[in-house]
């Protein structure tokens, strides 16, 4: 007879993406329909959005289902047990938020947060809306791909994820959304005016939502939020269009060397440079440059979509 295959065998977990802000983890159990299965204890606050199958957690004598249309929520320190409804196994992504993070996101929907740090959800699950898990299912796959990463895009659209998630759940909930600060609209502008400036001279640095943030003295989500206000697009899509707009200009003066142009604009290789630049200008850095007529250049650098 062979030996019984303990639940933590049938259960993986891969990291997709680790930041200092935010991680990304793949996981996907294979147990079949039973349960509950023993006490288990959440190490950190995590969120879990499916994308397959469905699982039950059992807390403090109620049942939540977690599935496609449900988020789950994990409190740091919490302990619970987990069944299984159907025997299709499930499969989903783990949302791990750095602690000042997470709570400057609540702080926005529940302004008494830092009264119970500790006990930052009040509710075990959510809704997943339809845009949600279309941009989720869409990360997921954009971080399964091998190639190069741009971790300011990734440290975006997690947290946005996170706090979209977030706020659905709170509105459901019926939790009073905190009253919006009166910052004036002169004090977003500079500190978007000041982050603007902050890219311009780094156009070839590696440059981490972060940094950023740091540099106009505003918390990693606040900034992303109001930088995407004030500017219309996200804080790494403006950085996007400088660097290609400034690569137009480059080829335009007759640069040859398309990898050291590459590498002096922040793109991690040709490879990766030419995939951004085709997606926007439909022609690659190579086939611009045998064109060689600066007038057509300017002109294409007018219809980049934002």
């Amino acid at each position: 007879m062979p030996a019984p295959v303990s639940p933590e065998s049938r259960i993986a977990f891969t990291t997709l993406y680790e930041s200092p802000l935010v991680g990304v983890h793949d996981y996907r159990c294979t147990l079949e329909q039973g349960g509950p299965a023993g006490e288990e204890e959440s190490g950190e606050d995590n969120i879990v959005l499916m994308r397959h199958g469905a699982f039950c957690k059992h807390f403090e004598g109620r049942s939540v289902t977690a599935n496609v249309n449900q988020a789950a929520f994990f409190s740091k320190g919490s302990t619970y047990r987990v069944s299984h409804p159907t025997d299709c196994g499930d499969r989903g992504t783990v949302f791990s938020v750095s602690s000042r993070v997470l709570r400057d996101i609540v702080r926005e929907l529940d302004p008494s947060v830092d009264e119970h740090p500790n006990d930052i959800f009040p509710f075990l699950t959510g809704p997943c809306t339809a845009d949600v898990f279309w941009r989720h299912r869409e990360l997921v796959m954009r971080l399964e791909q091998a190639g190069p990463l741009e971790h300011l895009w990734a440290d975006v659209t997690a947290l946005q994820i996170v706090a979209d998630v977030l706020e659905t759940a709170f509105a459901g909930y019926g939790s009073p959304a905190r009253p919006r600060r009166k910052d004036t609209a002169a004090d977003h502008a500079a500190r978007t005016e000041a982050a603007k400036t902050y890219l311009a001279s780094r156009l070839g640095e590696p440059v981490t939502l972060e940094a950023v943030a740091a540099a106009v003295n505003a918390s990693p989500f606040n900034f992303a939020r109001i930088f995407q206000q004030q500017a219309g697009v996200p804080v790494h899509r403006y950085l996007t269009m400088l660097r290609l707009r400034a690569s137009l200009e480059r080829l335009a003066e007759g640069a040859e060397d398309i990898t050291g142009l590459a590498l002096d604009l922040g793109f991690s290789s040709h490879s990766h440079f030419t995939d951004v630049f085709r997606r926007e200008f439909g022609s690659t850095p190579s086939e611009i440059r045998k064109r060689s007529l600066s007038t057509d250049l300017r002109e294409m650098s007018k219809n980049l979509i934002v």
